[in-house]
């Protein structure tokens, strides 16, 4: 065999890098050795401080101040936030004084906490918390729910080879003991978007925006205590791409939030993930060395944009040095430099690298089959994908074996077809990638994958944009009526020009315009034809239970205006309660 020098060894290592864990996973000795991090532990950090670690994803810390406990993030679900709060009341009776979001992504356990108090606290949190809400959770459901699904192992069994090791941040997306894991969200009650100063259970609270993988993330600061809590240093290098797909992270705005926090000198610091730290010294070092990670790969990055190089070269050229090994959270448990680099590659510049084959691809379909039909065939691929792997070269057998996939277009469209000996083919060398790389993140997705070519897991509802019946309740009327622009089919509504509108038994109202292929959202005034309808029914129809003819037979909605035209209107969107 071939010896290759591995430029990457984080993004795919060795075959005796692969360890078994404890149910019998196969994956890279470090993401093993990870999970012991990240075990459930409630940290007393210093007296009136906590932090619990392992209950979920993220942490929910607790700060007790005179008047009462602060209760920082409530995580995923009200079960999840239950089970934090039975652990640290065996610690202290305060009552819950405030809760504080460090960000959007952990405030769905909040109504748990209600169920102590005679009133509910004060909630503080970012101004932009609601709207992250619903953009993740209206314009782009499908695509986030199916991110989550591949990058945190959600449909991946809990034991075996492709077992769940550890989701990086925390020891799983959620905890099976929590299930259902009942939503409990709670919207802040004290909004901020700039540096703020409040009285909060007695304790003096400085809360500073500081943007990391959500632009409504804040640090929270309690001078009087030395403790900041923040969202900023993970327990892994941080995710300047997330391979569920977001939108970009700046590197240097998150800079300038890990100095403002080397500023404070804080002497414990805990995180919305991973265990506390304490001690300042160790503190300032750690924050430096995270700090400086992220600045090279965003100096470096440029440096190889300036050069004129291409993305594959890039990412070749920028590799942190060995230094960065010494401490866990410069490692790549989560995601993967070159994939970061990439990441920073197109925030800063686009997508076009300078490659000429780039500017005018072929479809995916053409291009594998022309691919297949130069190497002389099928087989002749086949027999390249047997050598690659006999070289181990894995980044070369994985390109060969998805064009065999690729050339076949399916039946929903997507170039995913294939022969079943060469779709467990490709899943077959996704599997040697996800045990052999350290990214929790990159070994979630490929196995996931390789699940669904071989047969065993079916996705696919995933890539069907859908909303749930308590997603419609729970939020403003016009916001679904708004969100339907984004399942216009463009070649029915091409030539159509009309206003259609709704009306709730609320009274609110909202509408949409359909003019040059677009739906343009209006508030319905003006509309030639209206659709009264009650809010529990058309969050119904839009759940899936029951459709607009359905509903229209029953009288239990009505069209004012030209019946024929909103029929016509409505059936231009891919939804098929609307048809």
């Amino acid at each position: 065999m071939k010896e290759q020098r591995n430029s990457f060894p984080a993004s795919i290592g060795k075959q005796e890098d692969i360890f078994e864990g404890p149910l019998g996973q196969k994956a890279h000795k470090k993401t093993i050795e990870h999970t012991k991090r990240l075990e459930r532990k409630l940290y007393e950090v210093r007296p009136g401080v906590w932090s619990q670690v392992g209950n979920g994803l993220s942490n929910q810390n607790f700060i007790e101040g005179p008047e009462g406990l602060i209760v920082i993030d409530t995580g995923e679900s009200r079960e999840e936030m239950t089970a934090s709060l039975k652990e640290v009341r065996e610690h202290t009776d305060a009552p819950v004084a405030a809760v504080i979001y460090t960000h959007f992504h952990y405030v769905h356990g909040t109504s748990a906490l209600w169920e102590e108090v005679s009133e509910q606290p004060p909630i503080w949190g970012h101004s932009e918390i609601e709207n992250n809400l619903r953009r993740i959770g209206i314009d782009v459901s499908a695509a986030a729910t199916r991110g989550l699904v591949h990058q945190f192992g959600l449909m991946l069994p809990t034991e075996g080879q492709d077992g769940i090791v550890n989701s990086a941040l925390g020891q799983y997306f959620r905890l099976e003991e929590h299930s259902p894991w009942t939503p409990g969200y709670i919207a802040p009650t004290h909004t901020f978007n700039e540096p703020t100063r409040a009285m909060i259970a007695g304790l003096e609270v400085e809360m500073t925006p500081a943007p990391s993988d959500a632009n409504d993330s804040i640090t929270i600061w309690f001078p009087e205590i030395k403790v900041c809590v923040n969202n900023l240093l993970w327990p892994t290098l941080f995710n300047v791409f997330a391979i569920r797909g977001e939108e970009y992270r700046d590197p240097r705005i998150l800079i300038e939030g890990i100095e403002h926090m080397i500023t404070l000198e804080a002497e414990h610091l805990i995180g919305a993930h991973g265990p506390p730290l304490s001690g300042t010294q160790q503190i300032l070092d750690d924050l430096t060395q995270y700090r400086d990670s992220i600045q090279f790969m965003w100096d470096q990055t440029v440096r190889g944009i300036n050069k004129g190089l291409t993305l594959s070269e890039i990412t070749e050229l920028v590799q942190l040095p060995q230094k960065y090994e010494n401490r866990y959270f410069t490692q790549q448990f989560y995601g993967l430099v070159e994939h970061h680099v990439r990441q920073i590659h197109n925030g800063l510049r686009g997508w076009f690298d300078g490659n000429e084959s780039a500017l005018f691809p072929l479809p995916a379909s053409k291009r594998a089959e022309k691919l297949v039909d130069g190497f002389g065939g099928k087989e002749k691929v086949r027999e390249e994908i047997t050598k690659a792997l006999e070289e181990d070269d894995l980044r070369w057998a994985l390109e060969l074996a998805t064009w065999l996939i690729q050339q076949e277009i399916n039946k929903n469209g997507r170039s995913n077809g294939g022969e079943i000996e060469d779709r467990n083919r490709l899943a077959s060398i996704l599997r040697k990638i996800g045990q052999r790389t350290t990214s929790t993140n990159v070994r979630n997705w490929c196995l996931t994958r390789a699940l669904e070519l071989e047969g065993e897991l079916d996705i696919d509802r995933f890539r069907t944009h859908r909303f749930s019946e308590r997603q419609v309740l729970n939020q403003p009327t016009k916001a679904f009526v708004h969100a339907l622009r984004l399942l216009l089919e463009p070649e029915l509504s091409s030539e159509l020009d009309i206003r259609i509108g709704w009306r709730f038994d609320d009274e609110s109202t909202a509408g949409l315009h359909l003019r040059n292929g677009v739906a343009v959202p209006t508030d319905g005034e003006g509309s030639e034809a209206t659709l009264v309808i009650k809010i529990n029914d058309w969050a119904r129809m839009l759940g899936g239970k029951t459709t607009l003819k359905e509903l229209l037979e029953h009288q239990n909605a009505e069209i004012e205006g030209n019946y024929k035209a909103f029929i016509e209107a409505i059936s231009c969107f891919d939804n098929p309660s609307l048809r």
